[in-house]
């Protein structure tokens, strides 16, 4: 039996411009980090040579064209596992649309668990091309490449998105700034649950229209990346609140009246920068709070729950691994 542990993650700056559309055209940059929530994939032999999963409902077909989960089906046959397997997954947040990159955590989780089935090491930048593999060009959602990067290597990262490369780079952080900073950080599930590839189609669409905003957007990673190396962890809640202002002039379908409100009463509450993660439309909302203001923060925002966070060090690993004796 394997398991995999793979975490989700928040983007504080650049967000959109890891999508091929644009960074075809000019260089994207992202700065995000794993959270601790994360999303476990279990692998398991059968005794016969069926295959089941297990997610939000259960499969059991005799071979890996019939499964209907499209990314534990593309998974095994880029994994090279075809039969006789049980898999499982499970996830610290709502199953979809929560805007925490869950779709490729668990494409991440889901790879680097089968290989560990077939006793394959594979390198994490393998694991996090593969998954973009994956989705973008087998199944072809509308995505960028962020998501899968930071799912397999975990941490603070300053990403750059080039047409054939994907350039990581540590964000390093002292051990007490890297505390404030998890200290700082706020999420709450806004209870609105919502597709992302409706969203992010619309923005590939505009992107030629978008251009301007979205080198701007490139531009404020690569300004915080700077901010955050000089221990400035301030500077999230800056760029949270410049980020969000340019990310919804990219789609009208990334915020709502509901949103707009539930930004408003944040920052009305004290919060220095607010976004909502992910493409926008729903899922969990990001706040950077200083210690002083998170109870008048919480307080306005009681009608919705707080999914308590900090930063992940870790990016997927395997924490269970026992292999049957042949």
């Amino acid at each position: 039996m394997i398991v995999s542990q793979t975490p989700l993650r928040v983007s504080f700056a650049g967000g959109g411009t890891d999508i091929q559309s644009y960074y075809d055209k000019s260089f994207g940059a992202v700065v995000s980090t794993a959270i601790d929530k994360y999303i476990y994939v279990i692998v398991k032999e059968r005794f016969d040579d069926k295959i089941r999963v297990g997610y939000s409902k259960t499969e059991l077909v005799d071979s890996v064209d019939e499964i209907e989960h499209d990314l534990v089906r593309e998974a095994m046959k880029m994994a090279g596992v075809s039969k006789g397997v049980e898999i499982v997954t499970m996830a610290d947040i709502p199953s979809e649309g929560s805007g925490l990159g869950s779709s490729s955590s668990v494409t991440v989780g889901l790879l680097n668990a089968l290989y560990a089935y077939k006793g394959v090491f594979v390198p994490t930048d393998t694991l996090a091309r593969q998954a973009c593999e994956i989705e973008i060009d087998i199944l072809g959602k509308p995505i960028g490449k962020q998501d899968q990067y930071i799912a397999a290597f975990g941490g603070i990262r300053h990403f750059q998105f080039y047409p054939d490369d994907v350039t990581v780079n540590t964000v390093k952080l002292q051990d007490h700034d890297r505390r404030r900073l998890s200290k700082n950080l706020m999420l709450f599930y806004t209870g609105i649950a919502r597709k992302a590839d409706s969203i992010l189609s619309d923005q590939v669409a505009n992107t030629d229209d978008n251009m301007i905003t979205l080198v701007e957007m490139r531009e404020q990673a690569e300004a915080l990346a700077q901010e955050l190396s000089h221990n400035n962890v301030d500077a999230v809640g800056r760029f949270l609140a410049e980020g969000w202002k340019k990310k919804i002039c990219l789609s009208r379908k990334i915020s709502t009246n509901e949103i707009d409100d539930l930004v408003s009463k944040a920052l009305k509450a004290g919060a220095k920068g607010a976004k909502i993660t992910g493409a926008g439309g729903g899922g969990f909302l990001l706040l950077y709070v200083s210690p002083d203001r998170r109870g008048d923060v919480g307080f306005a925002l009681r009608d919705y729950r707080e999914l308590p966070i900090s930063i992940g060090q870790d990016g997927s690993k395997i924490i269970f691994n026992v292999r049957r004796q042949s």
